[in-house]
């Protein structure tokens, strides 16, 4: 009995989270556990029925020798009554052994007593512990679950950081190049028109005052001729 007792106060003081750290499947094991204690109750609950047992047996053989001695002194006074002494001596010395026998019994039903008792309360708490440890079996691989849940996505979250988001930022920067490129060469090539437009207004604007003068040596040709005439 003791050994179950002492199984179930190894498993409550061990430290859980170690233990789950290390095993390979912690939601497994914690089943297992809370199955371990079941057994240990139904261990403990078949020991405590024994020592009852063994306590009601000293307790039967114990009120039996009382109720014998007792008869055995009525026996005894009945004898004396019709003045049969030596019937009445042998009822005694019956009675005697009686009582010394019921005597005898008084120690080891105190002591079953004590350790049936004892058991009860062992029994209550190791009973109470296996109802905490069925509502913590749920909590622990509710929290676990999470635990595993949480460190998936971390994962996760840490490769696309190095990978997918890393090779999203250099086609981004290729972009900003290439719009930057572009940009260089739109006002290079704004650059180039203009000149070649101010040129050719430049040009145009020669172009126009030569006819100018043209017209007007024209003109004073034609004056000076009208004047002659």
């Amino acid at each position: 009995m003791a050994s179950i007792f002492s199984r179930i106060s190894d498993i409550f003081k061990a430290n859980i989270n170690d233990m789950l750290d290390k095993a390979e499947d912690p939601e497994k094991m914690i089943k297992q556990m809370v199955i371990e204690m079941e057994e240990a109750v139904g261990k403990a609950t078949t020991a405590v029925g024994s020592a009852i047992a063994n306590e009601k047996s000293l307790e039967k053989q114990l009120n039996e020798k009382v109720k014998q001695r007792d008869q055995w002194q009525q026996r005894a006074l009945k004898a004396v009554n019709v003045g049969k002494d030596d019937l009445a001596r042998q009822a005694l010395e019956k009675k005697n052994s009686l009582a010394k026998a019921a005597d005898d019994l008084e120690a080891p039903l105190a002591e079953a007593r004590k350790t049936s008792e004892a058991l009860r309360k062992q029994l209550d708490q190791l009973k109470k512990k296996l109802d905490e440890a069925r509502t913590r079996q749920h909590t622990l691989i509710a929290r676990h679950q999470a635990a595993q849940a949480k460190k998936k996505i971390s994962k996760d979250l840490a490769g696309i950081g190095s990978g997918a988001f890393g090779n999203f930022d250099k086609y981004e920067q290729k972009v900003l190049k290439a719009e930057s490129e572009a940009e260089a060469f739109a006002e290079l090539a704004g650059d180039t028109t203009s000149l070649e437009d101010e040129f050719e207004q430049l040009e145009s604007g020669d172009a126009v005052d030569e006819e100018l003068a043209m017209l007007k040596a024209a003109a004073g040709k034609d004056s000076k001729s009208g004047e002659k005439e």
